[in-house]
């Protein structure tokens, strides 16, 4: 999963709805920082957690 998350994309986090929207910072490996809207800064690791990535072309 990884390989097609790249650092600028927005994700979201289904687990977490309330931290909102996310702007992946650094991807290390399964690890990925991504600045939330409502949680600020989380390591996340990928391994554990699925991101869900989100289109420009929807919301």
């Amino acid at each position: 999963m990884t390989a097609i998350i790249e650092p600028g994309m927005r994700v979201r986090l289904p687990a977490r709805p309330d931290w909102g929207v996310g702007q992946v910072q650094s991807v290390v490996g399964d690890r990925i920082t991504v600045n939330f809207e409502h949680a600020g800064k989380v390591l996340i690791n990928v391994a554990m957690a699925e991101l869900d990535i989100l289109h420009e072309d929807r919301p």
